[in-house]
């Protein structure tokens, strides 16, 4: 982006100065102009000696306010260049935080977002601004290495079935006669699969992220409902049991959207729970205190800590990690999570994630209360 042309004009300490060096004149010649008027109204009587054979050469009032002037001028004159001189360390030293900040602000132009300002002192419209711009690079810091990351993921989730499909078909045509057709068409449908789900789950992820949804009331435990019967087959699969326990809460957003969080965060408690015995338990609700409708999913699995789980909702991290599960029916993509958490926040809500006490997750979704009822007229 090209730098836009604008006018040359004096820098803003040069201005200072100058405001400084203005007022301090203008405060001086004030003062004298008071002195000069209060002079001229002194009595001109004049001025003798007590003893008469003593002569008198005391000014008149006439010489001493010519005197004064002359004086005023050289005074004005010494206070314009002393103004000058500290106005101009005075600006300076104001000036200096604003300097730091504008070099922090070169150096994130230059792509070292990893430079922090940590401006020192008491706090005044200066720190603030230097603390406001070390959380933004902060933000964008994040927000760019999330970004590296996602890329080199998604190629990485990309190429792998590819490179399935491309070795499968290789041995194939290395070896017509000795391949179980039919096998071979099954595991080249499940790849192709597995890509169009990745690539359908990054697209949705995109979307989520420009395109507002369109929203009306809804319940949430409708379409938690709807999710349950979604994956009902899965849990009975995986020999899991399954709870629910839904009451009525009410919000507004986008029911397709709204299940498919909720059809994730059911996947996730599945797919990452015991490998017997194990159970899910799922509540709706609404929070007594703001009226917020809550979606929680709960899970039995393995011992997670607070740090791994903070990484859940990133993409391509699924809960082991980057390696994906040895059982296909377990196997997911690493987007779930991220999804449920574009879904929230474009719903402006929350997802919250934290670790169950005898293992497990423990998932909440939080959505806005329903505006209450425009009144009658």
């Amino acid at each position: 982006m090209s730098r836009i042309p604008r006018p040359r004009r004096l820098t803003a300490r040069l201005r200072l100065t100058l405001s400084y060096t203005l007022f301090a004149v203008t405060a001086g010649a004030l003062s004298l102009a008071v002195v000069y008027v209060g002079m001229k109204y002194v009595p001109n009587y004049p001025l003798t000696s007590a003893n008469p054979r003593y002569r008198s050469d005391a000014p008149s009032r006439q010489e001493i306010l010519d005197s004064l002037l002359n004086a005023s001028g050289y005074a004005l004159a010494l206070l314009t260049a002393v103004g000058m001189a500290g106005g101009w360390l005075i600006a300076g030293r104001v000036l200096r935080p604003l300097q730091d900040i504008t070099r922090a602000a070169h150096r994130a132009a230059g792509g070292a977002l990893e430079h922090r300002i940590a401006l020192t002192g008491p706090r005044d419209e200066f720190t603030d601004l230097s603390d406001a711009f070390d959380e933004m690079l902060e933000r964008l810091q994040r927000s760019f290495e999330a970004q590296q990351r996602f890329a080199a993921n998604a190629s990485h989730e990309l190429r792998t079935p590819l490179t399935i499909t491309r070795t499968m078909l290789q041995v194939a045509a290395a070896d017509p006669a000795g391949q179980d057709w039919a096998t071979l068409v099954t595991r080249l449908q499940d790849t192709n699969q597995r890509g169009i789900e990745i690539s359908e789950a990054l697209l949705q992820l995109a979307d989520l992220g420009h395109t507002p949804p369109e929203t009306r009331p809804t319940d949430l435990a409708d379409t938690t409902a709807q999710a349950l019967g979604a994956v009902h087959d899965e849990a009975r699969t995986h020999g899991i049991t399954l709870t629910a326990d839904l009451h009525p809460a009410p919000t507004t957003g986008n029911p397709v959207l709204l299940r498919q969080a909720a059809v994730n965060l059911l996947h996730n408690a599945l797919r990452h729970n015991l490998p017997a015995g194990g159970r899910a338990t799922v509540t709706t609700g609404t929070d007594p205190a703001t009226g917020a409708a809550r979606l929680t999913v709960t899970n039995t699995g393995a011992q997670l800590t607070p740090e791994a789980v903070a990484t859940f909702t990133e993409p391509f991290l699924r809960g082991r990690g980057r390696t994906a599960q040895r059982d296909p029916a377990r196997r997911g993509h690493g987007l779930g999570l991220a999804i449920v958490a574009a879904i929230a926040e474009a719903h402006h809500g929350d997802l919250r994630l934290a670790p169950a006490p005898d293992g497990g997750l423990h998932a909440t979704l939080t959505l806005p209360a329903p505006p209450p009822p425009s009144p009658q007229p």
